[in-house]
């Protein structure tokens, strides 16, 4: 695994394109709606592997191992708790076989779902489960490790212990926000993100953020918090959903595009997409 200064030095040169969505697509490629990805994954690991080649193709720099929600807490709903750090391992694995050229995230997310994620009473807890999350990813020999879809501090606290507990080295977290900056804990993101800068966050910014034509703004505002890359991995548009209970996403590939060259403008360097983006998206970074 990288160090924070390894990191740092590959990216020095300027923007690096991450991947875009993988839930969304592959719901779109026959996943069932609410159906585990880690096991479906397993089930259709060419589904997956295809998909990342085309990122790799697009463009993409950095790819996510599909390990958003591997944690044993998450895992249980499936009976593989106690398989956390194999099941980690091997979607890592799974990724790195198919786009070998790039550097491999393992994505790390928030227990919201499954617990009082804001509650401090909950450290313990948390810390117990990313430790498990993280030990499995860094065996399977990630370049990094990615929190994404962050909802609360207390969250990336418990991510920076664990990480910390497991010799983890480079460290990058984003998390959801609304556009004018503010997480949905009510705190203002700026100064939060400038906390993890000093704990040692080797690229800081947001993730699953509607893009349009006030997300230039919000990269605006949390850059002057901040000196270390700043991460711009928006969602496809608004959502709308369908009678079948899924999201879609309408923004054009080429509009997509537009506002992330906006958002380089305004001094993000890591640049990439969240839900509903496609290779295509990420093809329009890349030529931005």
């Amino acid at each position: 695994m990288l160090t924070r200064e390894q990191f740092q030095q590959k990216i020095a040169s300027g923007v690096h394109i991450l991947d875009g969505a993988t839930g969304s697509n592959l719901r779109a490629m026959g996943m069932p709606n609410g159906y585990r990805t880690e096991l479906w994954v397993f089930e259709h690991p060419h589904i997956l592997q295809n998909l990342q080649r085309q990122y790799a193709e697009a463009g993409s720099q950095i790819i996510f191992a599909p390990t958003f929600q591997a944690q044993p807490i998450a895992l249980q709903e499936i009976g593989l708790e106690n398989e956390t750090e194999q099941v980690n391992a091997r979607l890592v694995a799974l990724t790195r076989e198919a786009a070998p050229d790039c550097l491999i995230a393992g994505d790390i997310t928030t227990l919201s779902a499954f617990c009082d994620s804001w509650n401090p009473e909950n450290m313990d807890l948390l810390v117990a489960n990313y430790r498990r999350q993280i030990r499995g990813l860094i065996d399977g020999g990630v370049d990094i490790l990615g929190a994404e879809t962050l909802l609360y501090p207390n969250e990336a606290e418990a991510i920076l212990i664990a990480a910390e507990l497991e010799g983890a080295g480079a460290m990058m977290y984003s998390f959801t926000m609304q556009s004018d900056g503010s997480l949905f804990s009510g705190m203002d993101a700026g100064p939060v993100l400038r906390e993890l800068e000093r704990s040692g966050a080797a690229a800081v910014g947001f993730n699953c953020v509607a893009a349009d034509a006030m997300t230039p703004g919000l990269v605006a505002k949390l850059r002057r918090y901040v000196k270390i890359p700043l991460i711009c991995k928006p969602n496809g548009g608004m959502p709308v959903i369908g009678d079948d209970g899924i999201a879609r996403y309408d923004m054009t590939p080429a509009d997509f595009g537009k506002v992330i060259a906006d958002c380089e403008q305004m001094g993000a360097t890591l640049l990439g997409g969240c839900c509903g983006t496609t290779p295509a998206h990420i093809g329009a970074i890349t030529n931005r």
